[in-house]
This record gives C-alpha cells, sequence and structure tokens, in this order.
C-alpha cells in the first residue's frame, strides 16, 4: 500500500476544479465528485479520475473533486499534482 498524505491541488475559481486527496481506510481508492456540469459530464469526469488515479498506482487514497467547469486537460493536471503531492515523502 502506499503511504498517502493530505494534498490540494486547484482552485474553486470559475473553469477550475480543486483536487484533494488524502488516506482512506483500506487499499481501496475512493472518489467524490462534486460538479455544476455533473448532469452532462459527470460520467466522463469519474472515468478520467479513475484512469488517472490507475494510471498513478495509488492505493489507499481518498479523491474529492470539486469541480467548477474545467476542461479535462485542467482535470488531469490537477489530479496528477494531488496525486504526486500526497505520495512525495
Amino acid at each position: 500500500m502506499t503511504s498517502v498524505k493530505n494534498s490540494v491541488a486547484g482552485s474553486l475559481e470559475s473553469s477550475d476544479v480543486l483536487v484533494t486527496v488524502g488516506p482512506a481506510e483500506g487499499e481501496e481508492n475512493k472518489l467524490d465528485v462534486e460538479s455544476i456540469v455533473f448532469k452532462q459530464f459527470g460520467a466522463r469526469i469519474r472515468s478520467v479520475a479513475e484512469e488517472v488515479v490507475a494510471a498513478s498506482g495509488v492505493k489507499g487514497a481518498a479523491v474529492r473533486i470539486q469541480d467548477r467547469g474545467a476542461l479535462e486537460c485542467t482535470l488531469r493536471a490537477r489530479l496528477e499534482t494531488a496525486l504526486e503531492r500526497a505520495i512525495k515523502a
């Protein structure tokens, strides 16, 4: 299991996304998505998040996404940054 500490990337400004990562109980990753465009893009946001978290190799992380209409490239960048910060020693 990867040791996960609390980390944050992004902001709650319009067209941005705030990603918060912290330790979860067990080795399962937990994903919580909140978005102002959830009805239209919620499935894609969740899919991208699951892909990025899986690619990072992190286990036992609680990932919270608070989207304010960010582009997919911004979401990916914020996720990668928060995850990298969460696993750095």
